[in-house]
């Protein structure tokens, strides 16, 4: 098997013609690093995917691994961090590295379903365009099938089909074929994966709560980010506890006697983030009557967590390269450079690779920020948390409000499950206090009727759909019903202002007031 130092020196070499791509090489020695370090098979295959995917701009990815006793396959298949893909991409998945694997060759199709090395109508169900697809070779056998899949081509100058796509991804699966290969082996035979239940146990004790299938991966990418020494990047939706999470990392990792700085990127005005971060030096602006440290130099030793980091301006995305780049800093209004040894972590509600793609974010500070993706799943994806999370939030705000309160009612409680939670955690953590704050100083038990006004209304609307199960509402009643819902959640957010709400929807005004006419929608006072 190759040594860790010979895979770097092997990738290094056969990437030399690829020089004009700096970032994507560094991208790739990075991925070789992390790989080095990881002991759980199921996360390699899950970091290679992603990366895979983000570097060559796909929608989709899929690692397809044979075992070479039983000759089945061990399959990962994501998009944006989601494997709700798999079974539609299976056929695709098959067939393509079927076809691999008889000819011993990568594959490449800019048109899947007219492509005639496959019976005519094959895909035809499949909502797929553009196949790039290379094999996990290693010592002349094929351990596995790397594949990317698009609804267009991989890029919007070149088809699919080019030759500079096809030959990188065949390089990739190059240098991560000995990992899978080494990992497998060493799991198979000496590591033995933490138990859930000693993994929920231990993050359960930083505020990390769930059992969902959802969650337990989550802890599983958190735990394999802790024990490497690299930048994260965390995405998902508003509300979801990220920085929670980049806590649970620093504090399992390396670092964790040293500090942890967060900084909100969205909350800063463009003119101060410079010296927020930086630091400035007496006399550098008005009001700068002493020097001061910024917080790059604050978290030096240990970790800076940078939420919405896409809410960086450009200029300083540009200077903030330099940090990534050489390790060092320049107070604002400073001559004098200072080192600085700090790890990264990084969130974003918004896709940084569209976001790239729109030209709203640097491409070569993504590719340096994008070398341990997690993706945090929603409170839609994990409704089977949902009870867990709101009685953990429940005890804890009884007794900081010295509250008897203890539990919720059933059907409060299934009410909470099914409910969509557009601001996410943070939306039911808040919700949950404003209920316990309304319990009486005796009230053993939440129920329904101490719900708000508007939310009470939407469970009562909830039990009857749970009543009439069988009856099928007609388009224009569904459709009502979810536009209320929409715009009563939009109005609770803006507190009830209404100029707010109409942007935040980006509808008029006057087309809100006239909808919140129609709809019965008004403001009662709790």
């Amino acid at each position: 098997m190759l040594e860790f130092a010979e895979i770097i020196i092997f990738s290094t070499i056969i990437f030399t013609k690829l020089e004009s791509d700096t970032q994507k090489l560094e991208s790739l020695v990075e991925l070789a690093a992390i790989l080095a370090q990881q002991t759980d098979f199921q996360e390699i295959l899950r970091v290679v995917a992603q990366k895979a995917a983000s570097l060559l701009n796909a929608e989709t990815a899929a690692i397809m691994m044979i075992n070479p006793q039983t000759g089945q396959t061990v399959k990962t298949v994501l998009r944006e961090g989601r494997d709700d893909a798999a079974s539609k991409f299976h056929r695709a998945q098959t067939q393509v590295s079927g076809w691999m694997i008889k000819n011993q060759q990568p594959f490449a199709s800019a048109d899947l379903k007219a492509d005639a090395r496959f019976v005519q109508n094959l895909f035809e169900e499949i909502p797929v365009q553009s196949v790039l697809a290379a094999p996990l070779r290693l010592e002349g056998a094929i351990l596995g099938t790397l594949l990317l899949f698009n609804l267009k081509t991989f890029d919007n100058e070149q088809p699919a089909t080019s030759n500079q796509q096809l030959s990188f991804l065949e390089k990739l699966a190059a240098i991560v074929a000995p990992f899978l290969r080494n990992v497998q082996k060493i799991q198979q035979y000496f590591v033995a994966p933490i138990p859930e239940e000693t993994l929920r146990a231990k993050y359960e004790a930083v505020g990390l709560q769930g059992q969902s299938k959802k969650f337990i991966e989550l802890l599983q990418a958190i735990e394999a980010a802790a024990r490497c020494d690299v930048r994260v990047l965390l995405e998902g939706e508003s509300g979801t506890g990220k920085e929670l999470i980049a806590r649970a990392i620093h504090q399992f990792s390396s670092r964790s006697d040293q500090p942890f700085v967060a900084i909100d990127c969205g909350a800063i005005p463009g003119n101060l983030i410079e010296s927020e971060l930086f630091g400035h030096v007496k006399g550098a602006f008005t009001g700068a009557t002493t020097d001061r440290k910024g917080l790059l130099e604050a978290a030096n030793g240990g970790a800076l967590f940078m939420d919405e980091i896409a809410n960086l301006p450009i200029d300083m995305q540009a200077k903030f390269m330099r940090v990534l780049q050489e390790g060092e800093i320049r107070p604002l209004g400073g001559n004098k450079t200072r080192q600085v040894d700090v790890r990264i972590i990084t969130a974003s509600s918004a896709s940084l690779r569209k976001l790239v793609d729109n030209q709203k974010f640097r491409e070569d500070l993504f590719y340096r920020l994008y070398v341990y993706p997690i993706y945090v799943p929603s409170l839609d994806e994990r409704e089977e948390d949902i009870p867990r999370l709101a009685t953990y939030f429940l005890k804890k705000f009884a007794k900081q409000q010295g509250k008897a309160v203890a539990s919720f009612h059933d059907d409060l409680l299934e009410f909470l499950q099914h409910r969509h939670w557009a601001g996410n955690i943070r939306e039911l953590e808040n919700l949950v206090e404003r209920l316990v704050t309304l319990a009486a100083p005796n009230m053993l038990i939440l129920d329904g009727t101490i719900l708000p006004a508007d939310l009470g209304k939407e469970m009562k609307k909830f039990e009857a759909s749970q009543l009439n199960t069988g009856a099928i509402k007609s388009l224009n009643e569904s459709l009502a019903e979810y536009e209320e819902q929409v715009i009563r959640q939009a109005l609770v957010a803006n507190n009830w202002n209404i100029a707010q709400t109409s942007r935040a929807l980006k509808i008029a005004e006057q087309t809100l007031r006239y909808k919140m006419g129609k709809l019965g929608i008004t403001r009662i006072k709790t």
